[in-house]
Order: C-alpha cells, then structure tokens, then sequence
C-alpha cells in the first residue's frame, strides 16, 4: 500500500507543477497584468510605469520562478483590486466554501446512492424508471433557477430559511441543496450501473445460494464493489463544488470562493485570479489521489498497478 500511495503522490506532485505553469501562463498571456492594475483609459505611460514597477517588464520564466518561490513560503502576492494580501483574501472567504461543499456533497450522497440501489435492485421496473426521471430532471433544471425558486418558496413564502448570507447553518440549507442536486444524475447512474453489473457477477450468485437477500446482499456483498467508480466520481464531484460555486453563492449573496473568484474577474485582479485557479486545480489533484488510496484501500488488486 505505501509504494502505491507513494506512485500516486509522485504522479500527483508532476501534475501540481504542471498545473502551476498553466495557470500562471494562461493569465499572463491572455492579458495585460498592467493594463488591468492602472486601467483601460491609463495613457501608455503609466502603463509602462507600473509594469516596470511590479516587475511585469521580466521576462515571463523570471516572473514564474518569483511566483513559484514566493508559493512555497507561502506568501500568495497581494491583491490589485483590494489590495489586500490574497492569502488573507481566501483564508477569509474559504471557510463558506467549504462548508457548503460539504454540505452538498453529502446531499449528493444521501440521495443519489438509495436512488441508485432502489434502481438497481428494482432494474427495468417502473420504480426504476422513476428513479432515472429524478436523475433526468435534476440534470435538466438550471441551478440558479432552482436557487430562484427555491428562495421564493422556501424562503420568502414559507420563511422556512433566510434568504442569503452564511452566518448559520440554515444559510446553507438551500444553497447546499442546490448545489448538491447537481451531482445526482452522475453518481446516481454510476451506482446502478455497477450494482446491475455486480448483480450479475458469479461471487453474487453464491451469496445468494447462501442465503444472502435484501439488504444483507446488498451492503454485505454488492455495494463495496459497486462504490470503486463512484469514489472517484464523488472527488471529483467534490472538486466541482468547491470551484464551481460562483453561480450559488451569487444568487445566494454568500461570501465564498466562488463569489471571490467572480468579482477579482470583474476587478482584473490578476494576482487573485491565478491563486484561485491554482488552488482550485490543486484541490482536484489532491481529491483525485485520495480518491486512489481509498479505491486501493477498498479493493486491494489496485495496489498491484
């Protein structure tokens, strides 16, 4: 397990670097770094001021290599529109990301993997084709629509929960919901898919000549089998959540990474944007090698890869 755990972390490592220079590059090569600080209306001389100012005349490997060493004694620039450090920037909008992906994760968990079992077990059937309706509809349905109605009802009709913020836990009820339903059709398909094909596997077959039924059958025997792709999918689903949360946390009015991300954007603030994208695309990377551990903790034959 440890020399696997070490292949994967090597592997990881190469793709953090990798993802390093593409989101440095792509920032500085689709903009002006100084452009965006002094403004579009700023005569080219104050734009060459600031540039010879911040460093921004250097050549691009030069800037690079300052950022990178800056990285790693975790120093993350300051920031040009707030003008604020940008670790203090995200140390301070982080934690409302966090706990609303974590809410919405597990409403993905509590919902898409029943609905895949109650399909799986209940294959070809009106029951299953229910469940697959549910998926459908909640792929179909745009999220800031859903967050639109969802605050109506339940917030302004009902007030059931408040309206926007993130200064308690009913704050994330809706958006966490929203958000989380979003990830249902993925994981709740993956589940049945594999339960069907696990369903039909010979080990299964003498589970049942056992005497195994039900639900015995089915957490006892099946779903540990059935869960090694959908581990994966939850990562990377995980990901999304932490980094795709611009639209809920807009029409939700909460203060997060999304909201940060959206607004440095709109400001040009380059310092800001190239952090979250780093971080952002590190949180995947991290998620994926977690991902592989618990997969090879679970079914031992990867661990001979």
């Amino acid at each position: 397990m440890l020399r696997y755990a070490m292949k994967r972390f090597v592997l990881a490592i190469a793709v953090a670097f990798t993802v390093s220079i593409g989101a440095f590059l792509a920032l500085h090569l689709a903009t002006d770094p100084a452009r965006a600080i002094a403004g579009e209306d700023a005569e080219a001389q104050v734009v060459q001021q600031i540039r010879v100012e911040y460093g921004l005349d250097r050549p691009l490997p030069a800037q690079y290599g300052e950022w990178l060493t800056d990285l790693a004694q975790g120093d993350f620039g300051d920031s040009y529109y707030w003008h604020q450090s940008v670790a203090h920037l995200i140390i301070e909008a982080a934690p409302t990301t966090l706990r609303l992906a974590g809410f919405a994760l597990l409403i993905t968990i509590l919902v898409s993997i029943p609905l895949g079992a109650l399909a799986a077990i209940n294959a070809n059937t009106w029951i299953d084709r229910a469940a697959l309706s549910v998926a459908v509809s909640a792929q179909a349905i745009p999220s800031f629509w859903l967050g639109l109605v969802m605050i109506v009802v339940f917030a302004v009709e009902l007030h059931w929960f408040p309206v926007s913020g993130g200064g308690s836990w009913a704050h994330f009820v809706l958006p966490a919901f929203v958000l989380g339903m979003r990830s249902v059709p993925a994981v709740m398909r993956l589940t049945r898919a594999g339960l069907i094909e696990v369903y039909e596997s010979d080990y299964i077959r003498t589970a049942r000549a056992k005497g195994f039924r039900g639900r015995k059958l089915l957490t006892g025997q099946a779903l540990r089998n059935a869960l090694l792709p959908v581990v994966s999918v939850l990562a990377v689903q995980l990901g999304h959540k932490l980094g795709g949360s611009i639209i809920i946390e807009s029409v939700f009015s909460m203060r997060g990474l999304g909201r940060l991300a959206l607004d440095s954007i709109l400001g040009g603030d380059i310092p800001t944007v190239q952090m979250l994208v780093f971080l952002f695309a590190l949180t995947f990377v991290f998620l994926t090698f977690l991902s592989d551990l618990i997969n090879a903790w679970i079914d031992p034959r990867l661990r001979l890869r």
